[in-house]
């Protein structure tokens, strides 16, 4: 059984090295809240044109597929208001098919009174809770990266299977304004980010390097970091740090901002493979999220039988047959 197991999670380690990102639409929704203060305001303007800039210039994104909600909208229907919250989610869920990506930031201040956290919008703030059911049904893949002070509850409330979601601080009791959502943005544009060398940057990189980043920040300046960002992606409501023992890392790291381009050229045969492959991928992420409740010959045998058939579909693209 041992011999096995190891074999298995062998074969895994080399599933998720190769594994690109979802072959199918990606989209993006930024969220700017209200910043309460003009320096805000600017510093919140910036990031989020930075990161709509990044999102349809160097990664491709359809910019038709790239929502942005900020105070500053001239627009009443982009305002960042909880109805026009619940209304692009909406419409983003009627539009996602199960091979899409959605990419969801949100900068801006971030509460805590003690029992429930909060994102600061224009009017009534939503809570964590209230995002989980934004995105209930969901179909596809889910980024969601709260770059804001207490955020923390908004992982436990998030996590789930094909989810990754990135919190700025590990606790809620972390109030003060955040320096992470600066290097996130950096990374997603900095070659140094790349750790591994292959010409692309995953959102593990991205989320190693504003890491590294933010813990520069406070080391430089002789203070004690009031933030420590989070990663969970195995839907167990618990991430860590960068760096840290534990599972999480594995779908963060085989997903990139950019379009896989051997996904998106192929065509046929070979994309629909791709699709297949994507597809089981992601089954793999629902069976680690039942983990707990199965017995564990039953959870490595319905795991081999995954990652053979992965392992299958994966010669045969690189076959192009």
């Amino acid at each position: 059984m041992r011999r096995a197991l190891v074999g298995v999670v062998l074969v895994w380690l080399v599933v998720v090295a190769a594994a690109p990102a979802l072959a199918g639409e990606r989209y993006a929704l930024i969220v700017s809240g209200a910043s309460g203060d003009e320096k805000y305001a600017q510093t919140y303007d910036k990031w989020r044109a930075q990161l709509s800039k990044l999102l349809t210039g160097k990664f491709g994104f359809d910019a038709a597929r790239v929502v942005v909600l900020s105070e500053a909208s001239t627009q009443p229907g982009l305002t960042s208001t909880a109805e026009n919250l619940r209304r692009t989610v909406g419409s983003l869920k009627a539009s996602l098919a199960a091979d899409d990506l959605l990419f969801v930031v949100l900068i801006g201040h971030g509460t805590y009174d003690g029992t429930i956290a909060k994102f600061n919008l224009v009017g009534p703030d939503l809570d964590a809770e209230g995002w989980r059911a934004l995105f209930d049904g969901l179909r596809g893949r889910l980024i969601l990266v709260n770059t804001t002070a207490s955020s923390f509850p908004f992982l436990d409330a998030i996590s789930g299977p094909n989810r990754i979601v990135i919190t700025a601080t590990d606790s809620p009791a972390q109030r003060y304004e955040t320096t992470f959502p600066e290097f996130f943005v950096k990374a997603m544009d900095d070659p140094t980010a790349d750790l591994d060398k292959n010409g692309r940057i995953s959102l593990l990189e991205a989320f190693i390097y504003a890491s590294a980043g933010v813990k520069q920040y406070y080391e430089q300046r002789g203070q004690l970091a009031t933030e420590r960002p989070l990663l969970d992606d195995d839907g167990d409501h618990r991430g860590k740090e960068a760096g840290a023992p534990g599972p999480d890392g594995a779908l963060a790291g085989s997903t990139y901002f950019d379009r896989d381009l051997g996904a998106s050229a192929a065509g046929g045969a070979s994309a629909e493979l791709v699709r297949r492959r994507d597809r089981l991928v992601a089954d793999v992420e629902q069976l680690k999220g039942k983990k707990g409740s199965m017995k564990e010959e039953e959870y490595y045998a319905a795991l081999e039988k995954l990652l053979v058939e992965i392992a299958m579909i994966g010669r045969q693209i690189k076959s192009g047959s």
